[in-house]
């Protein structure tokens, strides 16, 4: 097992850790630190085991706080889970009836009609403005 030296309030601690986590050990002191610093910046001097006992616990308080959120987090996704899933199973809407005015086809036609007339008359009063 190697030994890894860390840092936490301004002492210095020898632990044993299992080959490759070191990273993981390193990370957790850096944590413990930056509480242990906190708490000398407001205290001043403190025991070692009074400074690391209010590390700890000041480190556990906000880890609690952080497994709450997960917590409903968790609860929020499972219930959006559960609300997709209902929307999946849930029946086709029924296609909704739009219905379009047909125009019956003697109007077309009588309309047709009118038009062809018009373009004659507009042809005729062309022809008579030009002779």
């Amino acid at each position: 097992m190697p030994d890894q030296v860390i840092t936490i309030g301004h002492k210095e601690f020898t632990v044993a850790c299992q080959p490759g986590e070191e990273k993981y050990l390193i990370s957790a002191a850096e944590m413990l630190d930056t509480e242990a610093r906190t708490l000398l910046n407001q205290i001043g001097r403190v025991p070692a085991e009074r400074m690391l006992l209010m590390a700890g616990l000041m480190l556990a308080d906000k880890t609690a706080e952080s497994d709450d959120k997960l917590k409903a987090a968790m609860a929020e996704i499972d219930s959006l889970r559960e609300e997709i899933s209902r929307l999946h199973t849930r029946p086709e809407p029924q296609p909704r009836r739009i219905e379009v005015p047909v125009i019956p086809a003697d109007v077309t036609d009588a309309l047709t009609e009118l038009a062809a007339r018009a373009e004659a008359v507009a042809e005729d009063l062309e022809g008579r403005e030009n002779a």
